[in-house]
């Protein structure tokens, strides 16, 4: 399956828009357009998953690596627009009260 991702940089934070399936297949492609954001530590990035069908632990562990690089910079990850299945997920993992995971698309 193919992931979509569009990118759009605003003043304070970096909005990435992703589509498909987050798998170890995919996530690479994720991974090549979090990185150099997340290296520059400059903004928050907000990551809206609103058409994301299915994500497993490669997903998880890229966002878990992300706000590790992030931290480091005092900047924030957000993870927006998640649905229930993938919002169980961050729940069973503990994620969720690491990391700011919306159902919303907007920050809360």
């Amino acid at each position: 399956m193919n992931l979509n991702i569009e990118t759009v940089t605003h003043d304070t934070y970096y909005e990435v828009k992703v589509g498909g399936e987050l798998d170890v297949y995919t996530v690479p492609e994720l991974e090549d357009v979090l990185v150099p954001m997340r290296q520059k530590g400059t903004k928050d990035i907000h990551v809206n998953l609103e058409n994301v069908s299915y994500m497993d632990s490669t997903g998880l562990g890229l966002f878990v690596g992300t706000l590790k690089a992030l931290n480091q910079h005092d900047k924030q990850l957000y993870i927006l627009g998640v649905s229930d299945r993938i919002s169980r997920l961050f729940d069973i993992t503990g994620l969720k009260d690491l990391m700011h995971v919306n159902e919303g698309t907007e920050v809360e």
